[in-house]
């Protein structure tokens, strides 16, 4: 028997693991318990704290539901989906920057004809989308599809308004023989993440909010490159600068200035912006690497760990209701839903 101290206990925890067959498993649990006892002895952290700390994690297990995944919000709220997005997505020659995809995208999105009205009457502030996808040589893609979500003009996704009977500000497009592609839609708000549980009593310790800043999802594919998952931001919104789930990037910043009343492309009346970006693919490396991409779904926040595919007519079950008066943040924030989840 060994009289263990910090650094030889540290030693004989990764020595248990000898006989683990998974090369890459042994290295991540190597690694893990030399970070995890070193971040220990560099707090010294009490008995009383460690004890707390296992009861949050206990609390945000019982957090989770069918619907939720707590543990998906620390990652969130803790930059750490948004570093492992960035490792597992690096951009080369001007390829767009990826974002994570959040929990509503729907397999089942209908397919629409460039310029149609994916608003299907929403009301809020009229936006014309426009862009191009192009390879980073600077080919136009053609034909490559593009799926587009985002949430209303208060903040809530089609799925957590189980009224509505058909998709509504989701729709995927498919760009012309040029690689561009255009619709139609509304301004988007800003929303707060999930705040009535463990991560929300983090944040509010902590002196944080827990707003994202308004955001429209983009799924990019086309054949020979690599499917882009991300997410553009209007520029003269809150929140990007203190992101809750640290989500934005710059280059994902887009100014959407108005435009002239009765000027708008599809001719009609009234007030409208625009919103216009190009965004570039990266060519895949090799069908290896196609294949380990491929097949990996996961419901949650905002993880980047895969795509997340949600039929939309399972909208009534994913989530719960909730006052749905978003002119009063405060009020907003302190009605956040307990089976809320946000993208």
């Amino acid at each position: 028997m060994t009289d263990l101290d910090g650094n030889s206990l540290t030693r004989e925890v990764i020595d248990r693991f000898a006989d683990t067959g998974d090369p890459r498993l042994k290295a991540v649990i190597a690694s893990l318990v030399r970070h995890l006892h070193g971040f220990v002895q560099d707090v010294e952290l009490t008995v009383e704290e460690w004890g707390a700390a296992l009861e949050f994690l206990a609390r945000a297990g019982r957090a989770c539901t069918e619907g939720r995944q707590e543990f998906v919000l620390l990652s969130d709220v803790l930059g750490v989906t948004m570093l492992v997005d960035s490792i597992n997505h690096p951009t080369a020659g001007g390829t767009t920057e990826t974002a994570p995809p959040g929990p509503f995208h729907a397999a089942d999105a209908p397919e629409l004809p460039l310029g149609a009205d994916m608003a299907r009457g929403q009301p809020g502030e009229r936006l014309h989308v426009e862009g191009s996808v192009s390879s980073g040589d600077g080919r136009p893609l053609a034909n490559a599809v593009v799926d587009v979500w985002q949430a209303d003009e208060n903040g809530y996704y089609d799925m957590q308004r189980p009224e509505l009977t058909e998709p509504t500000l989701r729709a995927r497009f498919r760009a012309d023989g040029r690689g561009r592609f255009a619709f139609r839609s509304i301004l988007p708000s800003h929303y707060p993440i999930p705040a009535g549980g463990p991560v929300g009593e983090l944040l509010n310790a902590t002196g944080r909010h827990p707003f994202r800043p308004a955001h429209i999802h983009f799924r990019i594919a086309a054949e020979g490159y690599e499917t882009l998952v991300t997410q553009l931001f209007p520029a003269d919104g809150p929140y990007l600068a203190d992101d809750a789930a640290f989500g934005v990037k710059p280059s994902l910043v887009v100014a959407c200035p108005q435009g002239a009343p009765g000027d708008a492309p599809d001719g009609s009346a009234g007030p409208w912006r625009r919103l216009a970006y190009d965004f570039v693919l990266k060519a895949q490396a090799s069908a290896s690497s196609v294949q380990k991409g491929a097949g990996r779904h996961v419901c949650g926040e905002g993880t980047s760990a895969g795509e997340v595919v949600l039929g939309h007519a399972h909208m009534p079950t994913i989530v719960g209701l909730a006052d749905k008066n978003h002119a009063d943040e405060s009020t907003q924030v302190d009605q956040a839903r307990e089976n809320d989840i946000r993208g």
